[in-house]
């Protein structure tokens, strides 16, 4: 039995927060590639997981929301994909080593194609495009596959099919972003979300993003109501919701709401507690006391 689901059978565990904020304020460019930092700015992604490491993360997650082959085609990386993702996993796998308890997540994100007949991907070429990218997080030595932000659930069975083909025996945790009435962006509701996953062998299910802290409460009561037996759930909210101020966002969600968030989520029955979009090392560090 894989040691984070000995982990969890225990405690509720905490995962990191926001990478993309993170880069964007160390001088990552809007339009910039953030896996290309794996490689040409290494020092600059390892202090940003190794500041989450030591607020008391126990998940830390690649820095490769975005590398599948069509989401790096956009910057004219496709063809460094390996190197790419690979560089990220013995990143995040150098910090994790350094904290007892601390495990690496392989971070997938949507390819940005849309299922047949919507769009192009079909379950055959889904499973081959994430295979590509699951295969190089697993040579640089992460301990779960991370498929998150995700709408469609054909997508994520390409994904899943995937991840137990190329990294059999390793977890694997999905996360859907519900948005609009509770939904993702393709319909799915939270309790179909888990239900269908835990069917596919997924046991770490839940949602990320979204619109803050207090749509995130109904999300996870949903989740948690419809956990099938021996599922693990796991919620990541953004900090608040963005506002402008001047000429960027800014989002308005405290560490003080999140450690409130975080002791709710406890009380819910969520196991993994972390944050999303907007917040940093300060929000997790919240979360992780109020745990």
């Amino acid at each position: 039995m894989s040691a984070i689901y000995e982990a969890l059978e225990k405690v509720t565990l905490v995962s990191d927060g926001a990478m993309g904020t993170m880069l964007q304020d160390r001088g990552l460019t809007d339009g910039g590639a953030p896996e290309l930092w794996n490689v040409e700015k290494p020092e600059e992604i390892e202090a940003v997981l190794e500041a989450y490491a030591a607020a008391g993360a126990n998940f830390i997650t690649t820095n490769t929301f975005g590398g599948t082959a069509g989401r790096l085609a956009m910057h004219g990386l496709e063809d460094r994909l390996a190197e790419l993702n690979k560089a990220g996993a013995v990143i995040a796998r150098k910090v994790a080593d350094r904290h007892p308890g601390c495990f690496v997540m392989g971070d997938i994100g949507p390819s940005g194609e849309l299922m047949d007949p919507m769009g192009t991907l079909t379950p055959e070429t889904g499973k081959a495009l994430f295979s590509a990218q699951i295969s190089a997080l697993v040579a640089g030595g992460v301990d779960a596959i991370l498929i998150e932000t995700m709408s469609d659930l054909g997508e994520v069975e390409a994904a899943v099919a995937a991840a137990q083909e190329v990294a059999p025996g390793l977890p694997i945790i999905v996360t859907m972003s519900f948005d609009t009435n509770l939904r993702t962006m393709m319909g799915v509701k939270p309790a179909m979300a888990i239900k269908h996953l835990a069917a596919l062998g997924v046991r770490i299910i839940g949602a990320n993003c979204g619109r803050g802290t207090d749509e995130m409460s109904q999300i996870a009561k949903e989740l948690v109501e419809a956990r099938p037996e021996g599922v693990f759930v796991i919620t990541q909210s953004n900090a608040g919701l963005p506002k402008l101020q001047g000429d960027e966002f800014i989002y308005d969600g405290t560490p003080e709401e999140m450690a409130r968030y975080a002791a709710e989520m406890k009380d819910l029955g969520v196991n993994i507690v972390g944050s999303c979009c907007g917040s940093s090392p300060a929000h997790t560090q919240s979360i992780a006391a109020a745990l």
